[in-house]
């Protein structure tokens, strides 16, 4: 099993995951209580978008582990099927196992996105720019680049033109090739300017 495994391993990182998870499904059925199989099983379904068949193998994962790091993807799987309670249950759950940050961002943006699919853009804005994750940074890390883009679409698409173009602007100037976010200021065009008053104030009589 430790070739399968390997052989698994690396169609993963090759990312040919219909064969990774042909290959781990085998050491799965061989050895179901090895955390990392169930793992790695998940992902390449989950890369798939096999939602439903990556599901069991991320809650075996949490089961055998205790842990969360997995939870956003688990997630977006609920969310994916169409069950926003579950996504919302299952960040409950993130927020209590204190995860690192990448993991509690991700987590955070896949709500978002869940709230903001079943039209609840303010609370999917809330949920974000009360956790500071429209805060100016000086440094910003991956992280902060994913939150001020999902904001600024979110922004966009609640009408508040201005303050997604500030925050798209914002990511290209950290990074220039991340996303679409060029053609997402090109789209928004340029800030308009407040149109000047041609009435001249008239003397006092």
């Amino acid at each position: 099993m430790t070739e399968r495994m390997a052989a698994g391993i690396g169609a993963y990182d090759r990312q040919r995951y219909r064969d990774a998870a042909r290959i781990l499904n085998v050491v799965a059925d061989a050895i179901p209580t090895a955390p990392s199989v169930r793992e790695l099983l998940a992902l390449s379904l989950y890369h798939q978008g096999y939602w439903k068949a990556a599901l069991p193998h991320l809650e075996a994962f949490a089961a055998l582990t205790g842990s969360v790091d997995q939870h956003p993807v688990r997630m977006d799987c609920q969310r994916a099927l169409g069950r926003p309670k579950r996504v919302e249950s299952l960040w409950n759950e993130l927020r209590q196992g204190s995860p690192d940050a990448e993991v509690l961002t991700e987590g955070r943006l896949v709500l978002a996105g869940t709230r903001a699919e079943h039209d609840d853009l303010a609370g999917a804005i809330a949920l974000l720019t009360d956790a500071g994750a429209g805060r100016l940074v000086r440094n910003p890390a991956e992280r902060h680049l994913r939150q001020w883009y999902v904001l600024a679409d979110l922004m966009e698409r609640s009408g508040d033109l201005p303050k997604a173009r500030e925050l798209f602007l914002r990511v290209q100037v950290a990074d220039p090739e991340a996303y679409d976010v060029s053609d997402r200021l090109a789209a928004l065009g340029p800030p308009t300017r407040p149109r000047r008053s041609s009435n001249k104030p008239r003397a006092d009589r």
